[in-house]
């Protein structure tokens, strides 16, 4: 049924705790895994206390070599129990990678937990999930996660 699941993931706990949902799909269809980690870049003004645009870059590269070791970490432990894994770290707008990634790679489910923001901070913030719900044209497993998790 299901042989490419995409896991978007912010690197937060609360946004692990799809990952049991994954693993138990993934070894029941025997279909592969692909971590995916969006870098959202920072904004840029101008004005007299920019940051330097080699400083931007350091940043840049910062994140993404986190990423690198959140999600090579993430793939080990689902390879050690049979899990075919990719890892993918993109820069650029969330939802929309999400939906790019999810085309590219024929993916045939997009698993991904809600933090559960309401009111002023959902406002504030937006949802990925949401947004995702509402463009999606495939499957979404969605969970919410608690705090505590």
């Amino acid at each position: 049924m299901y042989r490419n699941i995409l896991v978007p993931l912010d690197l937060s706990r609360r946004a692990e705790a799809i990952l049991p949902h994954v693993e138990q799909l993934a070894q029941r269809y025997n279909a592969k895994v692909i971590f995916l980690h969006v870098v959202q870049p920072d904004k840029i003004f101008l004005g007299p206390e920019v940051p330097s645009q080699r400083h931007y870059f350091e940043e840049l590269n910062r994140k993404m070599k986190t990423a690198e070791a959140y999600l090579a970490e993430l793939k080990e432990q689902f390879q050690q129990k049979g899990i075919h894994t990719q890892e993918m770290i993109l820069s650029g707008a969330i939802t929309e990678m999400i939906l790019t990634t999810a085309e590219n790679q024929a993916v045939d489910l997009i698993a991904i937990a809600s933090h559960g923001w309401g009111g002023l901070s959902r406002v504030f913030y937006g949802s990925v999930a949401a947004s995702v719900l509402h463009k999606i044209d495939r499957p979404l497993l969605l969970i919410r996660s608690r705090e505590n998790q």
